[in-house]
């Protein structure tokens, strides 16, 4: 788990840089472009000690998942509230990327913690 917590960090990194290179290039860049790759540092982080540290690795692994549910619920939210006035701009990229990839975490977390659960009954 801390390796997929690790891609899906540097994937949101990813989202964050990509989204502020863009907006530097049309002269619109903004901070809040960055915000994937904010939850991303955190995720990919928690991820590193979870390798290096097995007696954390649970519980670092569970505020991944918090952050990554956060990063889903955010800007989920936030496209859900626009729907009907939504256009495809690279901010709505950004957002649905980010939602996208920290559903993937959350739910390969939820499935990895459920076979750790019945492994050790």
């Amino acid at each position: 788990m801390p390796v997929i917590s690790i891609i899906c960090g540097i994937v949101l990194i990813l989202i964050g840089v990509t989204g502020y290179a863009y907006g530097m290039s049309t002269e619109h860049a903004s901070v809040t472009a960055l915000i994937p790759a904010f939850f991303g540092i955190v995720i990919a982080v928690l991820g590193f000690v979870a390798r290096g540290r097995e007696s954390l690795r649970k519980h670092l692994m569970h505020a991944a998942v918090v952050i990554a549910l956060l990063g889903f619920i955010l800007p989920a939210g936030r496209l859900m509230s626009k729907f009907g006035e939504l256009t495809w701009s690279a901010a709505v990229i950004s957002q649905a990327a980010m939602a996208f990839v920290c559903l993937i975490l959350v739910v390969l977390a939820i499935r990895s913690f459920a076979a750790a659960r019945r492994s050790s009954e």
